[in-house]
């Protein structure tokens, strides 16, 4: 028997960080174990996946859902972002979540917030060097989130890799008593990443983002017989060839360090960290693969 379930019926949408607090304080001191999945809402069977593994670990789990605007550099990414929180409450109640943390901009930031967030080489690589400030808004929310939550454990997807590595570097150099726990990315039958952005593609634009993933397979059987280089070149060339796909990066690099690997042979955990363009208004889609693990 779920010992959240015995104590309520139905799942709490909490809007203000004291009246979470308080709420948690009661079940902590009842020695329940607490997890967190923060998302930005837009929910998909992804997000469903770490909930239910949030659910089987803990007595109690809690999901923000938060579009958070420190971690965008660019305002129309920002405002065009998929938002529908009623939507999301009714998948998160059928996952079995029992709070949803769902703050105003204002109740999240009450004063703006100046904290700095540096972890090189992990945050100024890929993700971090095409977009400048985002992680640093990511670590500004996610170590909010944490100081009002509290979990024992929290649970990210690995579709946003980089991001993992940042808030695990962030846990350390803070001491945060939090447990990360990473869960697979799970993708649509045709290989395309499940994301939030990708309720934004035109149908034409749908149809072609499946060939992201199909390059970086090709890559991985490609790589067995070519070096680092021209596997990267053909990845590249293999989506760019395809009108609608226009890749900004793809990095092949050690999977602790994030650092580009310049042969096969200088790391025992080889990832491919791709971000494509799709369509005539570009949606930005991220993947990665590994290569070797």
């Amino acid at each position: 028997m779920h010992p959240i379930k015995d104590m309520f019926s139905g799942m709490k949408v909490f809007q203000k960080n004291a009246e979470l607090q308080n709420e948690l304080f009661e079940l902590r001191k009842k020695g329940l174990s607490i997890g967190l999945v923060p998302t930005m809402g837009a929910l998909h069977e992804g997000h469903a996946s770490l909930v239910k593994k949030s659910v089987e670990d803990n007595d109690v789990t809690v999901v923000s859902v938060f579009v958070n605007p420190t971690q965008f550099n660019d305002k129309n990414d920002l405002k065009n972002y998929p938002r529908d929180l009623e939507k999301d409450c009714d998948l998160l109640e059928k996952v079995g979540a029992d709070f949803v943390f769902a703050p105003s901009v204002e109740e999240m930031y009450p004063t703006p917030d100046t904290r700095q967030f540096e972890y090189p080489p992990v945050s100024t690589v890929m993700e971090g060097a095409h977009r400048p400030g985002h992680f640093n808004g990511v670590c500004q929310v996610v170590s909010r989130l944490f100081y009002i939550v509290r979990p024992k454990k929290a649970y990210f997807g690995e579709k946003d890799w980089q991001q993992i590595a940042v808030v695990k570097c962030m846990v350390k150099a803070l001491g945060i008593p939090v447990e990360i726990v990473e869960c697979p990315i799970v993708r649509e039958k045709d290989g395309l990443a499940k994301s939030s952005r990708n309720t934004l593609l035109a149908p034409e634009e749908r149809a072609i983002a499946p060939n992201i993933f199909k390059a970086l397979k090709k890559g991985v059987q490609y790589a067995k017989k070519h070096s680092v280089e021209e596997t990267h070149d053909m990845v590249v060339k293999t989506i760019n060839d395809i009108e609608g796909l226009e890749v900004e990066y793809f990095s092949i690099v050690d999977g602790n360090t994030l650092q580009d690997v310049s042969t096969w042979d200088d790391s025992p955990y080889v990832v491919g960290c791709i971000t494509v363009y799709c369509g005539k208004i570009p949606i930005r889609l991220i993947d990665h693969i590994k290569f070797k693990e």
